[in-house]
């Protein structure tokens, strides 16, 4: 971890994200957008996995290294962690379709690290965390509108 310690760790997510058929890309505005993040220190990239699940359900994971096109994303590369093991892999590409590709992407929130830290020290624990889908908060908006508009 260079020069920060476990102790200094923030919390670490991770998000699966899977592409249509015929349309992956980890090269384009999204990569961009992730670097940015990265080289802004709000996140930091510990590990990017490509799953490949096929027709039978067997998936395939490759790391970031293994790709040929990988664009700017391959200066990530020497800074990843690859915390991943093979039960976590089952468990990142459970809920993809049969013949998909995604990307797996596992990132520590450097933005929260000194609240953690903080929190730690003081004897919390996390307990819980989640996250709401931006889809769910869209129809709540939307259905919020729709009452207002209705009169109600």
């Amino acid at each position: 971890m260079t020069d920060r310690t476990l102790d200094d760790l923030g919390p670490v997510d991770y998000l699966v994200v899977e592409f249509p058929a015929g349309k992956f890309n980890i090269t384009g505005e999204a990569a961009e957008q992730l670097l940015k993040l990265h080289d802004a220190g709000i996140i930091r990239v510990m590990d990017i996995l490509v799953l490949q699940k096929g027709d039978d359900g067997v998936v395939m994971a490759q790391e970031l290294g293994d790709l040929e096109e990988l664009g700017d994303l391959r200066r990530l590369e020497a800074e990843l962690a690859e915390t991943l093991a093979e039960e976590d892999v089952s468990h990142l590409a459970a809920a993809m379709a049969p013949g998909s590709i995604a990307v797996a992407l596992i990132y520590e929130n450097l933005w929260a690290a000194p609240f953690a830290a903080a929190t730690r020290h003081a004897g919390g624990q996390l307990v819980a965390n989640g996250r709401i889908p931006v889809q769910a908060l869209i129809a709540a908006i939307e259905a919020d509108e729709n009452l207002v508009a209705a009169g109600a």
